[in-house]
Formats: structure tokens, sequence, C-alpha cells
């Protein structure tokens, strides 16, 4: 599977709100590294990520562009509230092994009325 190709089915994983799935998409000891958050390391972990921030904000991926370059994609994204960002994702043996991800955590904090860190 092409690096762009596993990107679209995190997208689709994503909007779903699906940990499960999403996390299908990584290997054992994948990372996760959300520049505005600490690392996550291994597939349990990012699971477990991934539900907890599906628990606690309404959030969709629209898809603004989707580049690949060897075994990186690099998607663009927004969400119907105004928030961008951009993730890039390293894949070997049709997983993700590496992540990360860019966006302004504050608005994303303020959007969701969820509490914000002193």
């Amino acid at each position: 599977m092409k690096p762009k190709e596993l990107v679209e089915l995190w997208v689709k994983a994503f909007n779903e709100g699906d940990a499960d799935k999403i996390a299908k998409l990584y290997s054992e000891e994948a990372i996760n590294h959300q520049v505005a958050n600490e690392p996550v390391e291994g597939k349990a972990a990012i699971r477990n990520m991934f539900a907890e921030e599906f628990a606690n904000a309404e959030m969709v991926c629209i898809t603004e562009n989707i580049f690949q370059d060897g075994n990186w994609a690099i998607l663009e994204w927004k969400d119907p509230i105004g928030l961008r960002g951009c993730g890039f994702f390293k894949i070997e043996n049709d997983l993700i092994v590496f992540q990360r991800g860019y966006w302004d955590k504050l608005s994303f904090l303020k959007a969701h009325n969820l509490p914000i860190p002193e």
C-alpha cells in the first residue's frame, strides 16, 4: 500500500472516531508526536490517546492535500470550525511507524471548551 493510501484510511478511521480502527494502522513500536504534546510511544498508548481525544471532542479531518515522497505522506487538513494543521507520516511495511502533527493547541482547546493548562 502506498503511504498516501494509508493516510486516506487514517483520515477515514479518524472521522469515524474509531480508536481501535485507527490503532490498527500503527506498528507496535510507533511514535505519534503531536508537537503541542509529549510524544506517545507504542500502538496501545496511541490507541488510548485517540480514545481519550475522541471522548473529549468531536473532531473532523477534512483533507486539503496529501503528498507522498518515498515512504512519507504529508497531510494538510482543516476542520469545519476553521482549525488547520498538517501531519507527517512515515510508513514502513504498510504501517505508520512515526507521525508528527502541527496544529494550534490553544485554538483547539478554546473551540472545544476544554480546560487550558496553566
